[in-house]
């Protein structure tokens, strides 16, 4: 069961709210994130491009963007090397079209997930020189590939690493790495996607090349926003304002592909917001990636005639749909197996379905986690080894203590929440046990602390508390929705709803004497009805919005814990 605290911190907050035009009540939301200082309350709210750091402080970026001024100079033939999920295909594109924008002979190459897995390797590589390739350039990819750089090298080839994931022990022989993870990198904001690296690069090249930067803050910076959700990036500093000015532009954008991904999934273009992103568009374009190839959705990026764009986005929202219930079905047997065996008693969660597709292992892995609160592993079984995908909670660096028994991988990369893996079979069980073995998390640790901003009764929101909550947008990791507190609520009224009766509808009462309409989902759904058999009341965390049916707007909250 969670942990309820509620954060009480100290700050003047009619002063801050004078200072910005904001009222107490948000002033007092925006202390609860720890943003302290004037510079720094500034940036949160009103942020802009202007704030961006410049991108020639990246460590490698001028010497790379020098480098590619010569290769487009001498019309070398340069291969973009990306990845198959959102931020990789994002990535990707990025490149392409600031390279070709800037007149380089230039393609691409994504690698297929299940063939050929994560990042650069040696196929690739043979790929690229048997095609004439000179240069290589990656993104998402590529910092842990040293022996398929050194290789690249052995062929002649020039490469460039742009990449955002953590530095491992030993760095590739690469002819420029940008990377702002990179220890002597005075790029003051470490916390980029590859997507943000990539535009980054794109910025420093143009610059130099002083061409018009329309596209570059338009289709580019959107897409790099874009990526900076769909690979759950904390949303903070710069990424802040690259996902607000993303939106921004996601909301008026003419982008073939963008344009016809919104309206295959019937989304209204003025409330687009960073769930949509998270939640609908995203895993579309990573849908490609897991269940077909991730050159589907680069396409799709890539078109220039709409009914062709139109036809692209419905075959990845079908694809998305077809991804959705292979999920279901493999976090079903992945519960079942935990709670059949003495897996349930593990502080790290190593789940092996062996028949799962592999692409699904880390979406399965993340509801894992949310429903245990555990680290947790999903492997399946590939072609020629075991690989997984890895979800951690905030006081385990899953990178890190990957790192105590890389002895039993292939192949391992990732940062503290995230992570992937290959491995042989046979290494499957000790895996299990050493990475609980070398686990030092507490009981206190396991448990999720779930932080209350303000208890505040259901008499007290309103229309207007809701558009001030939007301020604080765009919620996602790192700057999650503020959480609320009603004490004794009443269930009044219920139904179960949704396709798959996964919604719960409900009319609710607090003890401030207020009437609200209220919904939950999954777990949450559960832990309603089952409190429901034990008790009248309840207290309830929730999140007030307003729910639009028809043309109708009605306020709502939606319950995100009970007790």
């Amino acid at each position: 069961m969670a942990k309820w605290v509620e954060i009480r911190k100290g700050a003047d907050y009619q002063a801050i709210s004078e200072r910005f035009h904001i009222t107490p009540f948000t002033a007092r939301l925006i202390r609860n994130k720890e943003i302290i200082g004037e510079e720094e309350i500034r940036v949160y709210l009103h942020g802009g491009l202007s704030d961006l750091h410049p991108a020639s402080l990246m460590k490698g970026i001028s010497e790379a963007a020098a480098l590619l001024r010569e290769k487009i100079r001498k019309q070398e033939f340069i291969r973009i090397i990306g990845d198959y999920d959102i931020d990789g295909v994002c990535a990707t594109y990025i490149l392409l079209r600031g390279l070709r924008e800037a007149g380089a002979r230039v393609d691409t190459d994504i690698p297929d997930r299940k063939r050929d897995g994560y990042g650069l390797n040696l196929e690739l590589v043979r790929r690229a020189f048997e095609a004439g390739v000179d240069t290589i350039i990656t993104c998402d990819n590529g910092i842990a590939a040293p022996k398929e750089i050194a290789y690249a090298k052995e062929q002649g080839m020039t490469v460039i690493v742009t990449d955002h994931h953590e530095l491992q022990e030993e760095v590739p022989a690469a002819d420029v790495i940008v990377n702002p993870r990179q220890p002597e990198c005075k790029y003051p904001f470490k916390k980029l996607c590859g997507a943000a690296v990539a535009w980054k690069l794109v910025q420093e090249l143009w610059s130099s090349l002083s061409m018009p930067e329309d596209v570059l803050y338009g289709d580019l910076l959107m897409l790099a926003g874009f990526a900076t959700v769909g690979d759950v990036m904390e949303l903070a500093g710069e990424n802040r304002i690259l996902v607000k000015e993303s939106l921004k532009l996601l909301r008026r954008t003419a982008h073939p592909g963008m344009s016809a991904l919104i309206e295959a999934n019937e989304l209204k273009r003025d409330r687009l917001s960073a769930y949509h992103i998270g939640f609908v568009l995203g895993p579309c374009i990573n849908a490609s990636g897991r269940l077909a190839t991730a050159k589907r959705a680069l396409e799709l990026l890539d078109t220039k005639e709409e009914a062709l764009a139109r036809s692209r986005a419905m075959e990845l929202k079908r694809l998305n749909e077809e991804r959705k219930n292979m999920t279901e079905q493999g976090l079903a047997r992945a519960i079942e197996q935990i709670e059949q065996s003495r897996q349930k008693e593990d502080r790290v969660l190593v789940v092996y379905l062996p028949d799962c597709h592999e692409s699904l292992a880390g979406i399965i892995a993340g509801k894992i986690r949310e429903h245990y609160y555990r680290p947790v592993f999903v492997l399946t079984r590939g072609e020629e080894a075991v690989k997984g995908s890895g979800r951690s909670i905030e006081t385990y660096s899953m990178f890190e203590e990957m790192s105590k028994c890389k002895d039993l991988f292939l192949k391992y990369g990732g940062h503290p929440m995230a992570a992937g893996l290959s491995l042989p079979e046979e290494n499957v069980e000790e895996f299990r046990r050493r990475i609980n073995e070398e686990c030092s998390l507490t009981e206190e640790e396991l448990t999720e602390v779930i932080r209350i901003d303000i208890a505040l009764p259901f008499s007290h929101v309103s229309e207007k508390v809701v558009e001030e909550l939007e301020l604080l947008e765009p919620f996602g990791n790192g700057n999650g929705k503020p959480v609320f507190a009603a004490r004794n609520v009443q269930v009044l009224e219920y139904r179960i709803m949704g396709k798959n009766q996964n919604a719960l509808r409900m009319k609710l009462k607090d003890e401030s004497g207020a009437v609200l309409e209220g919904i939950c989902f999954n777990d949450q759904m559960r832990a309603v009805l089952a409190l429901l058999e034990q008790k009248q009341t309840m207290h309830m965390l929730y999140y007030p919005e307003l729910n639009e049916y028809r043309g109708v707007k009605r306020l709502q909250v939606q319950v995100r814990n009970c007790l």
